[in-house]
């Protein structure tokens, strides 16, 4: 089984930069796509199927400032919108796909970047989430979560860790909630699992020397319950081409997809 994860920034941007073409040619049983910045209705549009391809897309109030979709091969057993508090569903934050023994679930975070709201609202999240992760530990079912969660983990998932301590997305509480989500939660990071190599990132800032200098974080993770923790194959985060600020996660799975 092999699951695309990307966060967009903009769904129309991303397929003017050829990401339908890129993601048809990948040949994965799921794609989860985070930021759409698009309505339901925009996510129907024909122009923006895949071949071969269920869709599935969950939007925000003011669908300009969130929303996540799910491509699948098979159609899901049920679809799950929301996570039932209101910085995920109010925003268009959480979808889910129910399959045979697994859900996959596509998770965009609040980023933290725009200002001590958007900081406060993320830690909000965090909270929520960490509760509601904790519920799922108990449930039979294997989950995969398909997360752009602005939270680069250790110090080699960021270049130049030291000058970014302060910075949203590498500072000491959101450092110390990956901690908790992969520590006593029990949450696997799929990447790891088969890579410890630094220099792996899948965000840079919007400039064109942040680019050419490499000087990325890792902000983007699919997410395991431990059952699935011997089933990593591989994982990728491919430079190019790249269609956002972030560059795709490729993570290929010992496992069939059925329902």
């Amino acid at each position: 089984m092999r699951i695309v994860s990307v966060n967009v920034n903009g769904m129309q941007a991303a397929v003017e930069r050829g990401l339908l073409g890129w993601l048809q040619s990948q040949n994965a049983d799921v794609i989860c796509l985070q930021d759409t910045r698009a309505s339901s209705y925009d996510m129907e549009d024909p122009a923006w199927q895949l071949d071969g391809y269920f869709m599935y897309a969950a939007d925000a109030e003011v669908p300009s400032q969130g929303g996540v979709a799910i491509y699948s091969r098979q159609q899901p057993k049920a679809v799950i919108f929301g996570l039932g508090f209101e910085q995920a569903d109010r925003y268009g934050r959480y979808l889910q796909a129910d399959f045979d023994k697994v859900s996959i679930a596509s998770l965009l975070m609040p980023s933290g970047q725009k200002g001590d709201d958007d900081l406060n609202a993320k830690f909000k999240f965090m909270d929520d989430f960490t509760s509601y992760l904790n519920k799922q530990r108990r449930k039979r079912r294997e989950y995969i979560y398909c997360s752009s969660l602005y939270v680069a983990h250790q110090k080699l998932d960021v270049k130049n860790w030291r000058e970014c301590q302060q910075a949203p997305g590498f500072l000491a509480p959101e450092r110390a909630w990956m901690d908790e989500v992969l520590g006593n939660l029990g949450y696997v990071d799929a990447l790891r699992e088969v890579s410890r190599e630094g220099e792996q990132y899948s965000w840079w800032p919007d400039t064109e020397q942040a680019a050419m200098l490499n000087l990325g974080f890792r902000f983007d993770y699919q997410l395991l319950t431990p059952g699935l923790r011997r089933c990593v194959r591989s994982a990728q985060l491919p430079r190019q081409p790249r269609f956002s600020q972030h560059a795709p996660l490729l993570v290929d799975y010992d496992w069939t997809l059925s329902i």
